[in-house]
């Protein structure tokens, strides 16, 4: 039986067979046949619906292959210091706030980042003291590898001069040695712990505000990087029959322990919300300039970036997971951060390959890959490693990167690389490091500029652009691919699922610029309408 008939459409399936059809039959969640009109309408019973697409453009469920989702739905209920462009602005933001909180009630923000800054400089706590001096104030970075926290957070974390710096992290600190209000990596946790969270219900209420501006802009499903909270919530929207996009969970190492004691294997669940890979952190990121390289940073010779978690660790948990039947997704943006979780994978291969394990039931990745040594372009694809890259980041960040890496920068933020290398590559937005929203995210892969134009006409380095094609499927077979679904999901084709994004115009006719003034009309999940409809 046939229940929904869509007509009229300039369809791109993605699928060599048919790239393009104009129009699909539905039965319940899935695709069953594509066609003409009047070969679908053929099909329709008395009770099918019949849909005009009126003319409009259709593509695949667009999936975000890496975002921070509790992270993100808290976001907006925080103080916005989203790229905020000085200091000053961003305290007055936290005085706002502060005028509408009571006395000792945490301030929490996200977003700032001081390379937009006009002197570049890291903020300190007697920057917020002074419009926070009885609240204790936490606000994350925009890279998430950095926390600005003001005098009475320090106080209430009991943090002060004889606190030592904790394996991965370090306490920022004055010219006497006193913390000076800037925390990175692993030492954000000496805050984090301390400020408050939501309730599981109250997070999955969070989590269904963020659901609807994510299908509003045309996304079906993601991989998500945050902890337990996040799943427990998200099992909370999935038993209200509220999840309606389809989600791959990650879990971090801290918690990886438990999902061997309990036997899960990678894929464990169903469509709506799976089993990912095991997450770990190599090192830190280029904001704050933790990022592990190989050479150090422009201008600061003695800095080569912060190793969060060195070799021998990530080997042990690697190869256990791999036993186990999981992947790893390690994150890794510096060149030698890279070349560590090469080497690991590459030892971690041998392993699988003296078991019988072929390289497609253990779907490894590198998170982020925003800078690789030129020695070792060639790896992920002799390992059969996924690439997942954020284009965003190359145009959020390219400032940053000619600052600090130099000519470097040509081997940086670079997915062309990998798929001249035959390398499966999945794009996502890191949000809420950078928006979710997926179509200006297709704009900086394929022109490699930002929405106002710079840095000019041709873009940031632009033998890396792609095709409007290839930064799609990273979106789409990509994503499908890392989560062990490209046999149902990344394309419209007969017997995969129903889900879809009717757009207002044809952006595959029209130039690159189309996509920052492309509106989604309606998005399909499992058959369903979830944003708008025709």
């Amino acid at each position: 039986m046939i229940d929904r008939v869509l007509t009229n459409g300039r369809i791109y399936t993605l699928d060599a067979r048919q790239p393009r059809v104009s129009a699909l039959a539905l039965c319940r969640e899935r695709i069953v046949a594509w066609g003409d009109d009047a070969e679908m309408l053929a099909l329709a019973g008395a009770h099918t619906a019949r849909e005009n697409l009126a003319g409009r453009t259709v593509i695949p469920g667009l999936t975000d292959a890496h975002l921070h989702w509790e992270w993100t739905a808290r976001s907006l209920q925080q103080v916005d210091l989203f790229e905020v462009p000085t200091r000053e602005e961003a305290v007055e933001r936290v005085a706002a706030r502060v005028a509408q909180t009571a006395p000792g009630e945490w301030i929490v923000g996200h977003g700032w980042t001081q390379a937009v800054w006009p002197d570049g400089a890291f903020p300190t706590a007697a920057h917020l003291d002074a419009v926070a001096p009885e609240h204790p104030v936490y606000l994350r970075a925009k890279s998430g590898h950095a926390v600005w926290v003001n005098t009475a957070a320090l106080r209430r974390c009991g943090i002060d001069a004889s606190t030592a710096d904790p394996d991965g992290g370090q306490i920022g600190r004055d010219a006497s040695g006193q913390p000076d209000g800037i925390l990175f990596e692993t030492a954000i946790d000496l805050v984090a712990r301390h400020v408050p969270d939501p309730t599981p219900d109250q997070l999955a209420d969070q989590m269904q505000a963020a659901q609807e501006l994510a299908l509003a802009s045309g996304l079906t499903g993601f991989h998500d990087f945050d902890g337990p909270s996040c799943l427990t919530a998200l099992q909370l929207l999935r038993e209200r029959g509220q999840l309606a996009l389809r989600v791959v969970k990650n879990v971090n190492k801290a918690w990886i322990h438990h999902v061997h004691e309990l036997g899960l294997r990678w894929g464990f669940g169903d469509d709506w919300l799976r089993l990912g890979g095991l997450k770990i952190f190599a090192d830190g990121a280029l904001g704050p300039r933790t990022a592990l390289m190989v050479e150090p940073y422009e201008g600061e010779p003695g800095n080569t970036g912060i190793a969060v978690s060195e070799p021998a660790e990530m080997l042990e948990l690697v190869s256990r997971a791999s036993a186990a039947g999981m992947p790893a997704t390690i994150h890794a943006i510096g060149d030698m951060a890279v070349r560590r979780v090469l080497d690991v994978y590459e030892a971690v291969r041998h392993q699988e390959q003296a078991h019988g394990v072929p390289p497609a039931a253990r779907r490894h990745r590198i998170e982020h890959v925003q800078i690789i040594h030129p020695d070792d372009v060639h790896r992920l694809g002799e390992l059969n490693i996924i690439a997942s890259m954020q284009p965003n980041h190359a145009t959020s960040d390219y400032v940053m990167a000619d600052q600090y890496w130099g000519d470097r920068c040509q081997w940086a933020y670079n997915p062309r690389l990998q798929l001249d290398q035959g390398v499966v590559v999945a794009f996502g937005s890191d949000s809420p490091i950078d928006s979710f929203e997926p179509l200006p995210n297709l704009y900086a892969a394929v022109a490699r500029r930002r929405p106002d134009g710079s840095p000019g006409p041709a873009g940031w380095y632009p033998e890396a652009r792609l095709t409007l094609d290839e930064a799609l499927r990273g979106f789409t077979a990509g994503a499908a691919y890392a989560a062990g679904m490209e046999d149902r999901l990344g394309r419209l084709s007969p017997g995969y699922l129903a889900d879809l994004v009717v757009l207002d115009r044809d952006i595959f006719e029209l130039p690159p610029e189309a996509l920052l003034e492309t509106n989604v009309s309606a998005t399909m999940v499992g058959g369903v309408w979830r944003h708008g409809g025709l």
